[in-house]
């Protein structure tokens, strides 16, 4: 059976500041029904990475495909609605509106690409079913009505999630998701992002290695610009070459 062709694909991805080389040929790709974690001590050109496919920083040399078709020249923007989603190492929800209020932005930026026409669109149930069933999704319905700024960072977490699956994009970039959860938070976010793989898949960023060996289907390792080892949870444990420049044990 062929194997089914990867969704995100980056290719020779380079880039320099000055004598600095941040990101060396890296390539990686992600399939259908993953995960695929990115690792690195810091300094390894991580958020480097991340911000050339998302739009942020333009690469040197390279090639990014979603689904198939380059978008390298791409705006953020474009990328989004093109389908790359995103979540960053702070949240980025709207701490004065609601959690609905929140949920009903994203429906509305997949169904329109604006986010505009918010004191028109606040009560039409067009907008108000679907993120309803998003924040249901993320166990955040009980929380509908509570403003952002009142949620807890975890529940702050899950509703930036129940956002970017609200918008439907073809694969997601989570930066550090467990950023700043504690012991109970990292199980419970875990389970919400096995249980989304399945249609979304994800390039995770994280340091909470506990979380990333329970979750990535595949594991690349990224230093000093360089992908220097590629594989499963279980080969990445066995590595030596990984223990030494990351994981602090030789």
């Amino acid at each position: 059976m062929a194997e089914a062709a990867p969704v995100l694909e980056v290719s020779g991805l380079s880039k320099r500041f000055g004598a600095l080389i941040a990101t060396d040929a890296v390539d990686l790709d992600i399939r259908p029904g993953e995960i695929h974690a990115l690792i690195g001590p810091n300094g390894a050109g991580k958020s480097t990475l991340v911000a050339q496919i998302a739009g942020q920083l333009a690469q040197d040399a390279g090639e990014i495909r979603l689904a198939g078709q380059e978008i390298s020249g791409l705006s953020v923007a474009a990328r989004a609605r093109a389908g790359l989603g995103r979540t960053f190492q702070v949240t980025s929800v709207a701490l004065e509106l609601s959690a609905l209020g929140n949920a009903m932005l994203a429906v509305q930026a997949r169904a329109s690409g604006l986010w505009g026409f918010w004191r028109r669109a606040a009560a039409d149930r067009r907008l108000i079913e679907p993120a309803m069933a998003a924040l249901a999704r993320f166990d955040l319905d009980g929380r509908a009505q509570v403003p952002a700024a009142a949620l807890s960072h975890g529940e702050r977490r899950q509703l930036e999630l129940a956002m970017a699956a609200a918008l439907a994009p073809r694969v997601l970039l989570l930066d550090e998701p467990m950023a700043g959860l504690g012991a109970g938070g990292v199980g419970p976010l875990s389970d919400i992002l096995e249980g989304l793989k399945a249609e979304t898949p994800m390039l995770l960023i994280e340091h909470d290695m506990d979380a990333v060996f329970r979750l990535a289907d595949r594991i690349s390792v990224l230093a000093e610009g360089r992908i220097v080892f590629a594989g499963s949870a279980a080969e990445v444990q066995a590595s030596a070459l990984v223990r030494e420049i990351y994981l602090g044990t030789a």
